[in-house]
């Protein structure tokens, strides 16, 4: 289904939506095959990622209390969420504008698509459904280090669009918060939503020696183009998420203004000064 056949549906079935793009979550239209879809995706999920995600997320899922069997409540996991970092997850119909996305961000609102995908998408969804929003982004929310990067991010993202420099913040986003990796404990682990929301990408970002792994450099991060049609051909390895926070205290209207002037590196370039990360032999 498209974007706007999912938008005239949710017309048609009586959904307001705000200034904000705000929604209140309609749990009255998910059905037994939301529920039966969103269960069978978060058991496969959590049986594969022990030993391959990073601590904090199952942290998060815990502290969460997150509902395994029904699609969640927004409402219930924003009880602990707000108790915990001060964040909370505010319903959408979809993709958001970019400044409506940021402000959100900025105010420690995390917008999350209602919907759920059919029982036929299991496996890839173009667009974010609530699965890849609540199983993938919510449980760092939990963590405080996480929770204020992502604050970070949100009010960077006000200054990237005063200077017309979207495409690079956004490869920040998508090489962290989307298909980030980090050492934690004694090797590689995934934090990024969609490597956690994607049984195959799990197992490739992990195990492939197809894709280049490189030590996490803002500089070169926001010069790195990327693709959305593929596993990536490049992952970014932080340490820690205080990594990330740091990063938002760079000088960013001069990093925007210099690497607009700059050619931008292919998905899968390998430069001299990179730092690799190697799988064991």
């Amino acid at each position: 289904m498209s974007t706007t056949a999912m938008l005239k549906e949710q017309f048609d079935a009586g959904l307001t939506t705000r200034p904000d793009f705000t929604i209140d979550q309609p749990v009255e239209q998910y059905g037994a095959v939301d529920h039966a879809v969103w269960q069978q995706l978060y058991a496969r999920q959590t049986a594969m990622l022990p030993g391959r995600v990073c601590e904090a997320f199952m942290e998060g899922i815990r502290a969460l209390d997150m509902d395994a069997h029904r699609v969640p409540e927004f409402a219930h996991l924003n009880e602990k969420l707000m108790a915990t970092t001060g964040w909370q997850v505010v319903a959408v119909p979809g993709l958001v504008p970019d400044d409506v996305f940021f402000d959100h961000l900025a105010n420690r609102r995390f917008p999350a698509t209602w919907w759920m995908r059919r029982p036929d998408q299991l496996d890839y969804l173009q667009e974010p459904d609530c699965f890849h929003d609540v199983f993938g982004h919510v449980p760092l929310l939990a963590n405080p280090v996480f929770a204020d990067f992502m604050q970070a991010y949100g009010k960077a993202g006000k200054i990237a669009q005063s200077l017309g420099a979207l495409p690079l913040l956004a490869r920040l986003y998508w090489y962290t918060v989307e298909f980030g990796l980090m050492r934690d404990g004694d090797g590689l682990r995934i934090y990024g939503a969609g490597i956690v929301s994607s049984r195959g990408e799990t197992e490739f970002s992990l195990t492939s020696r197809e894709p280049n792994r490189i030590g996490f450099s803002l500089e070169r991060v926001l010069r790195t183009q990327y693709r959305i049609d593929t596993f990536q051909q490049t992952y970014f390895v932080i340490d820690d998420f205080a990594q990330l926070f740091d990063a938002m205290r760079a000088d960013l209207p001069t990093l925007f203004k210099t690497f607009a002037e700059q050619q931008a590196f292919e998905a899968n370039a390998h430069c001299p000064e990179d730092t690799q990360v190697l799988l064991p032999a």
